[in-house]
């Protein structure tokens, strides 16, 4: 497996527009963070989790060439506001891409974007950008992908649900402030973990470093990588305050399994 930290950013990226603090003056490229994804390589599948609105120019730099399946955390603009940007991946594949998120984020999708799941008559591409499957609204529920087993779990972002998702001994938390029971016990035994950290002070719906590294502690991953870092973040100043095993992500950096 191979996992490419597309965007590890919050919602307004970094640097942020009309900020001139340290962070978004630098000069330190890992500290430039685009809308937060990753792509997921698993046996010749590729997953993209999340359409964030930085994706045209985060595929371009990560010389992403096809995508098979788009998983959604949540239907909130930072996470799906990219979505056009998928029709590149059609005229290349020649095929509509199945993307799969809970029913709420799929409806939501399907409501915001109703030309993406329709059918076209264009001459370059026929069918629908993408296909909308809804995943079993449950605290943890599984399902394949071309033969990929995927986990997702619920996990609270203030007053919505969103969706964590694990393949084999990846997993991925973004967008959360609350980690129900459940979710720990479908994180059990995962090796590396993409876990969301917005800033050092708490916040009203992400998870802060404190509660971060709790959790962390809690599922003992090898490798532990925090995403959705907003500019309080300074890279190498966190990167030598963190223990063992965990990592600031940034974009472009790329974990084997």
């Amino acid at each position: 497996m191979r996992i490419t930290v597309l965007g590890c950013g919050n919602s307004t990226g970094v640097p942020s527009i009309g900020c001139s603090c340290d962070v978004c003056l630098s000069d330190n490229p890992k500290n430039k963070r685009s809308r937060v994804s990753v792509l997921v390589e698993e046996q010749g599948v590729n997953l993209l989790i999340d359409s964030s609105p930085d994706l045209r120019q985060q595929a371009l730099q990560n010389n992403v060439l096809r995508v098979d399946a788009v998983l959604y955390t949540h239907a909130h603009a930072d996470h799906t506001m990219g979505i056009d940007d998928l029709r590149a991946f059609n005229y290349l594949s020649g095929k509509t891409l199945p993307a799969y998120g809970n029913t709420s984020t799929m409806d939501t999708l399907v409501a915001r974007f109703p030309y993406i799941f329709a059918h076209k008559t264009d001459k370059i591409f026929y069918g629908a950008s993408l296909s909308a499957h809804s995943i079993t609204d449950a605290p943890i529920s599984g399902f394949e992908i071309n033969g990929i087993s995927i986990t997702s779990f619920d996990q609270i972002h203030s007053k919505i649900k969103t969706l964590g998702y694990r393949i084999d001994k990846f997993a991925y938390s973004t967008d959360v402030n609350i980690l129900p029971e459940t979710a720990f016990e479908a994180l059990a035994g995962v090796e590396v973990w993409v876990v969301d950290c917005l800033r050092y002070t708490e916040a009203y719906s992400h998870s802060h470093l404190e509660q971060t590294l709790g959790w962390i502690d809690r599922i003992k991953p090898r490798l532990a990588i925090l995403t959705h870092m907003a500019h309080e973040f300074e890279y190498d100043r966190l990167s030598n305050e963190l223990p063992t095993g965990v990592v600031a992500g940034y974009d472009g950096m790329v974990i084997e399994l």
